[in-house]
């Protein structure tokens, strides 16, 4: 039987780890077949052409065979378009990163998904301030959209009544998307749960939700938050963390 070899697959590397003395293991977003684990043998030797190719949050084509989990990366070719993002914007990259390997399950093709991503990354890469966190909250609200976590935000979940411009109404879990109490610390208006939605449905999506994620929802990133660590099974991912320890010292 033949092995299956796939050719110039537009690719990201999400996070890459020890697999020998020499090589490596992958995991990659690929636009059409999703996120896959491959080996790049003999990656690490000074003298591979993958050594200073495989890295994260840089557009790549892979090409890459075989029949098992575990495919085999034959080539790698950087895309060029920008340099690797530092600082605060590197976190951010590794953020949405770590989102990925944690919601999205291996041979499940996302392209409108890597599309959106490979715009997030392009904006990480060049922003900083308030429009890094308007790129961070566009993806989040898109990713879990994309995987069908996202209830829609122009009615209330559970009765599917319209909302009040001026009512309060929070994103939660498992109730989706209700009307405010006391005990809610952060909430957006109706309004902005419909304005949020008709982004979503645009045909470019990623920029409308930039505009509306710039002018300002500050209620809206611990929200997403407390969904996103709900669905990823976690208290608090390893990013976050990481960056509020650098924070710290």
């Amino acid at each position: 039987m033949a092995t299956k070899r796939i050719s110039d697959e537009p690719a990201y590397v999400l996070h890459r780890y020890d697999w020998s003395e020499s090589s490596l293991i992958l995991e990659v977003f690929t636009r059409q077949h999703g996120r896959i684990a491959l080996v790049a043998k003999g990656a690490k030797r000074p003298t591979s052409a993958f050594r200073p190719v495989l890295l994260p949050l840089q557009p790549l084509h892979l090409t890459y065979g075989g029949d098992a989990e575990i495919k085999t990366l034959k080539s790698a070719e950087w895309q060029g378009g920008y340099t690797m993002p530092m600082g605060d914007a590197l976190m951010s990259g590794y953020y949405i990163n770590e989102l990925l390997l944690g919601l999205l399950a291996r041979d499940d093709p996302h392209p409108r998904l890597f599309d959106h991503y490979a715009q997030t990354v392009h904006l990480v890469a060049s922003e900083h301030g308030a429009l890094l966190q308007a790129a961070l909250r566009s993806f989040e609200l898109l990713l879990l959209c994309e995987l069908g976590l996202l209830p829609q935000l122009n009615v209330q979940t559970l009765t599917y009544a319209g909302l009040d411009d001026e009512q309060s109404y929070v994103l939660a879990p498992e109730a989706g998307l209700r009307c405010s109490g006391a005990q809610d610390k952060h909430a957006l208006s109706g309004a902005q749960w419909v304005a949020l939605q008709r982004a979503l449905d645009a045909a470019a999506p990623f920029a409308e939700l930039l505009t509306l994620c710039a002018e300002g929802m500050p209620g809206l990133k611990p929200q997403l938050r407390q969904m996103l660590h709900y669905h990823c099974g976690v208290s608090s991912l390893r990013t976050r963390q990481l960056m509020l320890d650098v924070q710290n010292l």
